[in-house]
């Protein structure tokens, strides 16, 4: 049976644009047919303010992969894709970040599902809320646009403009 899974792409390091389209094509390729996706956002970078700003996008999938066979994909593509772990939040190539699937809950020391940064991120509220936003996160029991009301984040979430 297909469940959705809904991720969160994000880069902040050399063509970023280029290195979401290849993120997007690994998640078709690999894990499922996209359903949906969310426009491309320029978000101020969280957690650690010195670096680069983020392209951040959220995309749903169809798939019947299993949640720690999703995770080991994702993660295999970010280090192919050249992402070095050195820092917490430091700038990276890629991410992939694995934000629901269906309304399953999952609490391991390597998965989190819903993923805990939801509720306080605007930069993965705003993508949801365009496109999932009547969506109940199955831990907090409200919606995404409930979510973003009472985020206390501030940081600056704007639609990238494609330059031709």
């Amino acid at each position: 049976m297909k469940q959705l899974a809904i991720f969160l792409l994000g880069s902040n390091l050399g063509n970023r644009l280029d290195s979401l389209e290849k993120a997007m094509q690994f998640l078709h390729s690999e894990i499922g047919q996209p359903e949906t996706a969310s426009s491309i956002y320029e978000s101020a970078p969280w957690g650690k303010t010195d670096q680069p700003g983020f392209l951040n996008q959220v995309i749903g999938i169809r798939t019947s992969i299993d949640p720690f066979s999703i995770l080991k994909k994702c993660l295999s593509h970010e280090k192919s894709a050249g992402r070095v772990r050195e820092e917490q939040w430091g700038p990276r190539i890629i991410d992939i970040d694995l934000l629901y699937l269906d309304d399953r809950i999952i609490h391991e020391s390597n998965l989190r599902i819903p993923h805990p940064g939801i509720p306080a991120r605007r930069f993965t509220l705003i993508p949801l809320c365009e496109i999932y936003p009547a969506m109940v996160h199955p831990e907090s029991g409200k919606t995404h646009l409930q979510l973003l009301q009472s985020c206390t984040d501030r940081g600056e979430v704007n639609l990238f403009e494609l330059h031709a």
